[in-house]
């Protein structure tokens, strides 16, 4: 650990922004946690952080190419093509948005309570499947062109945030930048004592 690096380390929670709780943890060896929870929604992020001049760069591994997991695709006697999500939490099911690309559209749909979504039949080019409360995350498949009913799971890092390069600036004790969930204007994230 250098002398900078521990001199920064420490608790850091976001002042000013009523009913979301979020922070940091920069811990001295280096690594980070990061937290962010609003109503029912929790998001956690974690990784390495550096001093560079006056601020924190904060990386996280490299994040993983989909959020969501095929686990099935068949063939099936339907005249519609089937996008199912499963997980044992059913409450999240009905918050998956998908855009399935054909030959010659495109449909943009939201999975129902039990997490499925119907399209027409058609000649299927792609799939997108974003889960509402991470919209920076999109997961993009190449589909069976032969199938049309295709089954998915969460990944257990969908909630994960994923760092790269972002830079809060030092401000006295605390650091001071733009949030990554929120809006873009410039937010306090105060150190504890």
């Amino acid at each position: 650990m250098n002398e900078k690096a521990g001199a920064q380390a420490g608790e850091y929670y976001l002042r000013g922004v009523t009913e979301v709780g979020s922070g940091f943890l920069l811990k001295p060896d280096s690594t980070f946690q990061f937290f962010f929870s609003y109503g029912a929604l929790d998001r956690q992020g974690s990784g390495t952080w550096r001093i560079k001049e006056k601020e924190i760069v904060f990386n996280s591994r490299k994040r993983p190419d989909h959020d969501f997991a095929l686990i099935d695709s068949k063939k099936t006697s339907d005249d519609f093509v089937t996008v199912r999500i499963t997980d044992s939490n059913s409450l999240l099911l009905r918050y998956v948005h998908a855009k399935m690309e054909f030959s010659d559209t495109s449909i943009d749909e939201k999975t129902n309570n039990d997490g499925a979504i119907q399209f027409p039949k058609g000649e299927i080019k792609r799939l997108s499947l974003i889960f509402q409360f991470c919209p920076e995350k999109i997961s993009v498949f190449n589909l069976n062109k032969e199938h049309n009913y295709f089954d998915f799971r969460f990944e257990p890092w969908l909630a994960e945030y994923f760092f790269t390069d972002f830079h809060l600036k030092l401000a006295g004790k605390d650091m001071k930048g733009k949030h990554p969930l929120l809006d873009e204007k410039e937010y306090f994230f105060i150190k504890a004592k």
